[in-house]
């Protein structure tokens, strides 16, 4: 049985909650909802339920991940929900307080799988003509999500309701490495060419992108032991889509991409910077850099002021890098030879670079 449940569980059971109230239904100790990914049900305790006003009511529950460590452990989950006749649309889901927002646009970060969650468990509960808007609060997700990386994909002022299953997923424990490896030798057994994601951002841009999800695999930080996996279960290549933040380790030969183990992003993109050419004060400039983005958007700058195109010129050699060493690595441990392919994107999740490999391979992906 799973220990935890995502975010957007718990948010999509205190709209339940909410909406029943609303239909004047005594509240339950415990909402049961559909996952829906996996097919199972989940059983979430309501904390409260409360009448806001006449036509809108407010539930709250409270995330508990289980045994895996995350920073919204105990975090209030509220959900509003109101009637809105109004509405051309049933369920109109919107982000409250304490959501992140995408920088530069009024629009939530609130996903696909979360969405797809609320209205599959509410539109049945509604009545003829009754169309809802549902409102989801995280009175502690301004503050927790300076605890996050949302920045660095240009989510601001909030957590995201991020996520493809709504069971938790740890990115850290020696058996989910296990279980994604025994995922890539499923999926060898039916495809030879497979695009590897290190996170959920790399996931929603790549299927947006025309990917076909059955091809992609959840890596995390394992990319080394997962390119290994994959090469002795045959496949005969790879598309790495991820963060240039990421990727930009595997240039730098670090196969394990987590920064408890090793870091030397800017010391790898100075070093690359070096080799083309830059300027002794411009290198200086990037190895101060606080982020990788911060040292991606000086090049920008750069570019702007000199009518260059560093950026283009920089990123072609890391992809050009991470490939090759990617290639090197598989061949080390198993004496296979497969075709590494990499996309890198920044973090308004626009794509920065296609390598040569992944052009080709992205021609036979889509």
């Amino acid at each position: 049985m799973p220990t935890g449940y995502t975010l957007p569980v718990f948010a999509c059971a205190s709209a339940i909650a909410a909406l029943r109230h609303l239909q004047h239904q005594p509240p339950p100790d415990y909402i049961t909802i559909d996952l829906i990914k996996p097919p199972q049900k989940a059983n979430i305790k309501l904390e409260q339920v409360a009448t806001v006003a006449p036509d809108c009511a407010i539930a709250i529950t409270r995330s508990d991940p289980g045994d895996h460590l995350d920073l919204t452990r105990n975090t209030p989950v509220w959900a509003m929900v109101s009637f809105n006749n109004d509405a051309q649309e049933r369920i109109t889901i919107k982000g409250g307080e304490g959501i992140g927002r995408h920088q530069g646009e009024d629009r939530a970060a609130i996903y696909s799988y979360a969405r797809e969650l609320i209205q599959t468990n509410l539109e049945p509960l509604l009545g003829d003509r009754q169309n809802i808007t549902v409102t989801i609060i995280l009175p502690e997700g301004t503050r927790l999500a300076k605890r996050t990386s949302n920045e660095a994909f240009g989510v601001v002022e909030g957590l995201s309701l991020l996520g493809t299953t709504g069971i938790v997923q740890p990115l850290v424990a020696p058996s989910q490495l296990e279980a994604y490896q025994t995922q890539i030798k499923e999926k060898a057994a039916l495809f030879d060419s497979l695009v590897f994601c290190i996170g959920e951002n790399g996931i929603d841009l790549a299927q947006k992108s025309g990917i076909d999800p059955q091809r992609i695999i959840k890596t995390a930080n394992w990319l080394g032991s997962m390119l290994v996996t994959a090469a002795a279960a045959g496949v005969k290549s790879i598309l790495l889509f991820g963060y240039h933040g990421k990727l930009i380790k595997l240039a730098g030969g670090i196969f394990h991409t987590h920064n408890h183990l090793a870091d030397g992003r800017l010391e790898i993109m100075t070093a690359y910077c070096a080799k083309l050419g830059l300027s002794t004060s411009q290198l200086q400039q990037i190895f101060d850099c606080s982020t990788t983005e911060s040292a991606l958007n000086l090049l920008r700058e750069i570019d702007l002021k000199n009518d260059s195109s560093w950026v283009e010129v920089v990123y072609q050699e890391l992809a050009a890098a991470i490939d090759l060493k990617s290639q090197d690595y598989i061949y080390k441990y198993t004496e296979q030879k497969l075709c590494i392919g990499s996309v890198l994107f920044d973090r308004r999740r626009e794509v920065i670079i296609k390598s040569k490999n992944a052009v080709l391979l992205l021609s036979k992906l889509c």
